[in-house]
C-alpha cells in the first residue's frame, strides 16, 4: 500500500496547503529558559520533523523540516536545577513566600501572553504531532479554560482558608504550602493540556519547576518562553532540553527534586523513583498506562455503542491514555455490533490534518507503525483476523485503523496498550469473564459499560468502582470535565487530578497554631493589620 500513487492521494503539494496552516519558516530553537533568561545555546541541535509527508521538487515524498531544538546535556540540567533551588531557598525564595494573589496575578499575566500566540501554538500542535485542527485548537482553548478554572478553584480555597480555627483553647490557621522543586514531564499525545494539567498547579501552589517539553511537541513551547520568563520571577520555571533518558535520571539522583510529576509509562516512572535517593521525601504525582475495556451487554443499544466506541477508540489515531483499547461484546450481539461497528471504521476520513472531518492522520512516532503491524502478526498467528478491508494497511505515516477479532489471552492485543488506531474485539457468553479481565489487569482508570438494564448495570457498577476510577455508562472513556477527579488503580497512576485535587496534590495542609490567651490574640490581630505575613492574614481575593 506505500507506493507513490498512494501517497499523492493522501499527502500534500505545498501549494496545495490553505494558506493559513501553512509554516512560514522552519524554527531554529536556540535559547533555554535558565534562572529568568533566555540563554543561547550553540551546541548540537535536533532536527524536528512532522509526521506530515509533503511532496518534493524531485516528485519523491519527504517529511517536513519544522525546525531545531538544543540537545543539552547534564551540565545544563544541573544548571537549572541549580537556579529552581536558588528561587525555592527552602521555601524562603520571593515565589514560595508570595501571596496567592500574588502567585495568581503571575499565571494571569502568563497567560494573557499566550493567548496572543494561540494561532501559532495551534500549527504547532498540528504539525508537530498530526492532531487534527479542530483537536489542536480544542487542546489549546481547553488549557487556558483549565488555567483559570484553577485560579478559580485556588482563590475559593484560600478565601475558606483565610479564617481562624480555635479548639480546645488552641487557635489555629491552616493553609496549604508547597512542596518544592517540581520536576514536569509530560506527553506527546496531548503535549500542551495534560502538560499543564500538573505544570499549573504546580506553579501556582509555590512550587518551583523544571520543564522538559515530550520529545514529540517540543517546538510548541518555544512561543511560550518569553511568556514564561517575564511572567515569573527567576528561577521559578526553568527548562530542560536533551536526552530524556539521559538527563531526568540524573535529576532524580541528585535527591533533590521533590515533586514528580509526569504522564506517561509506568515502566519510566518507577525507574525514576528508584533513582530518588531519598523516597520518603519524594511526592509523586503520574498519569500512566491504561488499558480501557468497553463491556457491550447483551441489551446494549447498538447504535450507541457503535458510536461511542468509534470516537472512544480512535479519536486521535486512538493515542490517549483514556482511550478505549479493548472491547468485549456479548456473542448474541456481537456479528450486529461487528458489521455496524467495521462499517463505520471504514468510512473515518484518513488525510492530513488540516481537512475538514479528518479522523485518522500520520503518527508522530515513526516507530509505531511497524509496532502495530507486528501486533496484528501477532494476533493473526495466533487465529484473529483483521475485519475490514483497509484495516492495517500503512501510506507514509498513515496507519489505517484495524479492527482485530477474535482476541484472545495469548495475543499481545488481549494485555498491551497499543496505543494506536487497533481496535481488538473480544467476545464473553458471561459476563464474569470480563470482570475477571478487568480484575487481572496491571491497569485500572477506566471502563464503559453498554447496557438499558438498571439491575444489570447497578450489579456491575459496584465491583467494577472497586477496580478502577470511572465506571462510564454507555459512553466513552475520558478525561473531562476537568472539575472530575482523574486518577487510575493499579499501575495506571498516583495521585488524583482535577482542578480541585490537583491543588492538593502540589502542597501540604500546614499550620500556624497559638493558645487561646489574650496575648496570642493581640499577636494575631497585630500581624494580620500589618500585613506582614502572607500565611497569616485573613484577606479575600476576589
Amino acid at each position: 500500500m506505500d507506493t507513490k500513487e498512494n501517497l499523492n492521494a493522501f499527502y500534500p503539494v505545498e501549494e496545495n496547503i490553505p494558506q493559513a496552516f501553512r509554516l512560514i519558516s522552519p524554527i531554529h530553537q536556540r535559547s533555554m529558559l535558565i534562572n529568568g533568561e533566555l540563554q543561547l545555546w550553540s551546541g548540537e541541535t535536533r532536527e524536528i520533523r512532522s509526521p506530515i509527508l509533503a511532496k518534493t521538487a524531485s516528485g519523491g515524498f519527504e517529511s517536513v523540516v519544522l525546525g531545531s531544538v538544543p540537545v543539552a546535556g547534564i551540565a545544563e540540567a544541573e544548571s537549572a536545577l541549580a537556579a529552581a533551588i536558588s528561587a525555592y531557598d527552602e521555601g524562603r525564595g520571593h515565589w514560595p513566600t508570595f501571596s496567592v494573589a500574588e502567585r495568581i496575578a503571575c499565571v494571569e499575566e502568563f497567560t494573557r501572553q499566550i493567548q496572543k500566540r494561540r494561532e501559532e501554538i495551534v500549527n504547532l500542535i498540528m504539525w508537530e504531532i498530526g492532531k487534527s485542527l479542530p483537536d489542536s485548537q480544542k487542546e489549546f482553548d481547553r488549557t487556558i479554560l483549565y488555567i483559570k478554572d484553577t485560579i478559580h478553584a485556588l482563590k475559593k480555597l484560600d478565601n475558606e482558608n483565610s479564617r481562624f480555627q480555635i479548639v480546645e483553647g488552641t487557635i489555629a490557621q491552616i493553609r496549604r504550602s508547597p512542596l518544592g522543586v517540581t520536576l514536569c514531564l509530560g506527553p506527546y499525545n496531548y503535549p500542551l493540556n495534560e502538560t499543564f494539567t500538573t505544570l499549573i498547579p504546580a506553579l501556582i501552589m509555590g512550587n518551583v519547576v523544571l520543564l522538559k517539553p515530550p520529545k514529540y511537541g517540543t517546538l510548541l513551547y518555544y512561543p511560550m518562553l518569553e511568556a514564561f520568563r517575564s511572567a515569573f520571577p527567576a528561577g521559578v520555571i526553568n527548562t530542560i532540553y536533551g536526552k530524556g533518558s539521559e538527563i531526568v535520571p540524573h535529576l532524580m539522583a541528585s535527591g533533590k527534586i521533590n515533586v514528580l510529576a509526569q504522564i506517561g509509562s509506568s515502566r519510566v516512572a518507577d525507574q525514576l523513583k528508584k533513582a530518588h535517593p531519598k523516597s520518603n521525601r519524594l511526592r509523586a504525582v503520574l498519569g500512566l498506562d491504561a488499558k480501557n475495556a468497553a463491556i457491550i451487554l447483551p441489551d446494549a443499544d447498538v447504535d450507541l455503542a457503535v458510536k461511542e466506541c468509534i470516537a472512544g477508540s480512535l479519536s486521535f489515531n486512538g493515542q490517549r491514555c483514556t482511550a478505549l483499547k479493548i472491547l468485549f461484546v456479548h456473542q448474541s450481539i456481537a456479528e450486529t455490533f461487528l458489521r455496524k461497528f467495521t462499517d463505520a471504521v471504514e468510512k473515518l476520513k484518513v488525510g492530513m490534518p488540516w481537512e475538514s472531518g479528518v479522523m485518522i492522520t500520520p503518527l508522530p512516532d515513526p516507530d509505531k507503525c511497524h509496532y502495530l503491524s507486528s501486533c496484528i502478526q501477532d494476533a493473526e498467528a495466533n487465529g484473529a483476523k483483521v475485519l475490514n478491508p483497509s484495516g492495517g494497511k500503512i501510506v507514509g505515516n498513515i496507519f489505517f485503523p484495524a479492527v482485530v477479532f477474535p482476541v484472545k489471552p495469548e495475543m499481545k492485543l488481549y494485555r498491551e496498550e497499543q496505543f494506536g488506531p487497533i481496535v481488538p474485539v473480544g467476545t464473553f457468553e458471561d459476563v464474569t469473564e470480563v470482570l475477571d479481565y478487568i480484575v487481572t489487569s496491571d491497569y485500572g482508570q477506566q471502563v464503559s459499560l453498554f447496557g438499558t438494564n438498571p439491575t444489570t448495570i447497578a450489579k456491575l457498577v459496584d465491583p467494577l468502582v472497586n477496580q478502577v476510577c470511572r465506571v462510564n455508562i454507555n459512553c466513552q472513556c475520558q478525561r473531562g470535565p476537568d472539575i472530575f477527579p482523574f486518577a487510575g488503580r493499579k499501575d495506571s497512576a498516583e495521585g488524583t487530578l482535577s482542578v480541585h485535587d490537583a491543588l492538593r496534590a502540589f502542597s501540604i495542609r500546614t499550620m500556624v497554631a497559638l493558645k487561646e490567651t489574650d496575648q496570642s490574640k493581640k499577636m494575631l490581630d497585630a500581624i494580620v493589620l500589618s500585613h506582614e505575613s502572607s500565611f497569616i492574614n485573613t484577606r479575600f481575593i476576589l
